[in-house]
């Protein structure tokens, strides 16, 4: 009973617009004081140590990589060279603006991140090329949702440390799935874009193509950077989130020159509300999944799954539809720490590998990112395009399909998710 009022109150709070941080703590701490010994000061504690984890420190280190290259024109550069080489192609655009999320993806974790940073160059790149405008809001939508599955990857450092599971294992299990998701795209957008003659951009000299991919140089060592210092072991994933901000501060004033004083304040704002945000959930979530734990609410959940003898495919079947409907009006890192806690022993007791798991449960996050109405990504691209969110919803309809498909490939084909993590990290 103490259960159905934790949850009860939660979507009241939420459905008042209460924020989903205050609206997980407020509900909590009213069931744990009205049911249980009530300690504030154990609250507190519990909140703190919730965020005490050196992993955790990656986040806000990939939020600021993230919004230095929008910034310093890391992300500028890497779009001009890919535009010189295959822009003039048809579907060239589509093809350089997915191609542009998936490197950004490489660098700054974070799905609104990358929409924001190559949406603003890109919308009207692709307007301007002849794409529809409600195409082309819903293709940077979903092209920006690789920006949780290619790692490093914020949903999947969260699902990490919740879980006790190796981050460096996560991230290698997210190279291939990211890739084949960002393949998947890119052959549909060219398969559209030669139905519909669409997306012929400016054609390059080569002494261009040249100079526009040597300017693109320093950028382009980014991404090879952060993955090659966490798999090589020589960092792990909190210190390469450090040198990546170190390095791109470094090519943004001093190669780009386009990274100024001015700039600091705004930049130093954008990362400290996407992060205290992340970490507000965080600290609220260690509380939900405190009285979780006391009411033995996963013990029980796994028994009932034991006694009611449910296989794999009938579990994946229930929780993904759970995901979708949580999807739509939660958002990735929150869905993570309310449903984790829950499902790991269930998931352990079905033989399901936790790494092939996280991969299904952030392509579902990925889905989250792009429906309605809570969609972050829906409300990028919206405000970039000044257009009504019905109208992204529209564009991206199309690519919510084929993001389902993919989906369940994922689940059906584990060995996607597993083999870079088993053969390269055993």
């Amino acid at each position: 009973m103490t259960v159905v009022l934790l949850f009860g109150l939660f979507i009241a709070f939420f459905l008042l617009n209460i924020p989903i941080a205050i609206s997980l703590a407020i509900s909590t701490i009213v069931v744990i004081a009205t049911t249980e010994n009530f300690n504030m000061i154990m609250l507190t504690q519990r909140m703190f140590a919730g965020l005490n984890s050196a992993p955790l420190m990656a986040i806000p280190g990939f939020v600021l990589a993230g919004v230095l290259m929008a910034r310093g024109g890391v992300s500028k550069y890497l779009i001009e060279s890919l535009r010189s080489w295959i822009g003039h192609l048809p579907g060239g655009l589509s093809v350089v603006t997915i191609l542009s999320c998936m490197i950004f993806a490489a660098i700054s974790g974070s799905s609104p991140a990358t929409a924001a940073a190559i949406g603003a160059i890109m919308l009207p790149a692709l307007i301007e090329g002849g794409y529809p405008k409600r195409y082309a809001m819903g293709l940077i939508a979903a092209a920006g949702t690789l920006g949780i599955l290619i790692p490093p990857s914020i949903p999947l450092i969260v699902f990490g440390v919740t879980s006790d599971v190796s981050i460096g294992k996560l991230f290698m299990a997210g190279i291939i799935p990211g890739l084949v998701l960002g393949g998947v795209l890119l052959v549909s957008a060219i398969v559209y874009a030669k139905k519909n003659n669409y997306g012929r951009g400016k054609k390059y000299s080569m002494s261009e193509r040249w100079k526009a991919s040597l300017k693109a140089v320093p950028a382009a060592l980014l991404p090879v950077l952060i993955l090659g210092s966490i798999y090589t072991g020589v960092c792990t994933p909190t210190e390469s989130a450090v040198i990546a901000v170190f390095y791109t501060i470094f090519v943004s004033i001093f190669i780009y020159k386009e990274l100024h004083w001015k700039d600091i304040r705004p930049v130093l704002v954008d990362t400290i509300n996407t992060t205290s945000m992340i970490f507000l959930i965080i600290s609220a979530a260690m509380l939900f999944a405190l009285f979780l734990t006391n009411n033995q609410v996963p013990n029980h959940v796994a028994k009932w799954i034991s006694d009611s003898d449910l296989n794999k495919w009938a579990f994946f079947l229930v929780v993904n539809i759970m995901f979708f409907v949580m999807g739509t009006f939660l958002e990735a890192v929150s869905i993570i720490l309310i449903t984790l806690p829950i499902l790991l022993p269930i998931i352990r007791h079905l033989g399901i590998d936790p790494i092939h798991f996280a991969i299904v449960m952030t392509v579902n996050m990925e889905l989250a990112m792009i429906t309605p109405p809570v969609g972050l990504n829906l409300f990028v691209v919206s405000s970039m395009a000044k257009e009504p969110l019905g109208e992204v919803v529209r564009g991206v309809l199309p690519f919510i399909f084929i993001m389902i498909a993919m989906l369940g490939v994922f689940i059906f084909f584990p060995e996607i998710s597993l083999y870079l993590p088993n053969t390269f990290m055993k």
